[in-house]
């Protein structure tokens, strides 16, 4: 299984492009802070993330704002065919309330 739901805030995004099949598509940066249980105990995580979004998702992310919190879900993948750094294939995301 290769799935994964992020809380984070949208740090920054590129401008829609598009593929040259036609896909309309953005990468973006999304920051992550939590506090997590592990071996008994509290860890703070303070990450960035690299995202890309394709089709519709990717039309509906170049109209948020940076700084605004969303929940993003999808799929791990190297960010690079040749590389070794990941990034995050969004395939859904909401805007997150502060109320949830």
């Amino acid at each position: 299984m290769n799935r994964l739901v992020l809380d984070a805030t949208l740090s920054g995004r590129d401008d829609l492009r598009y593929t040259p099949a036609g896909v309309a598509a953005i990468d973006c940066m999304l920051a992550h802070r939590s506090v997590q249980s592990e071996a008994g105990g509290e860890r703070r995580v303070d990450c960035e993330l690299h995202a890309v979004a394709f089709g519709d998702i990717a039309t509906s992310m170049s109209s948020v704002a940076p700084g605004t919190a969303i929940r993003c879900e999808g799929f791990l993948a190297r960010r690079y065919r040749t590389g070794i750094t990941l990034s995050l294939h969004i395939t859904r995301f909401k805007r997150i309330t502060e109320d949830h």
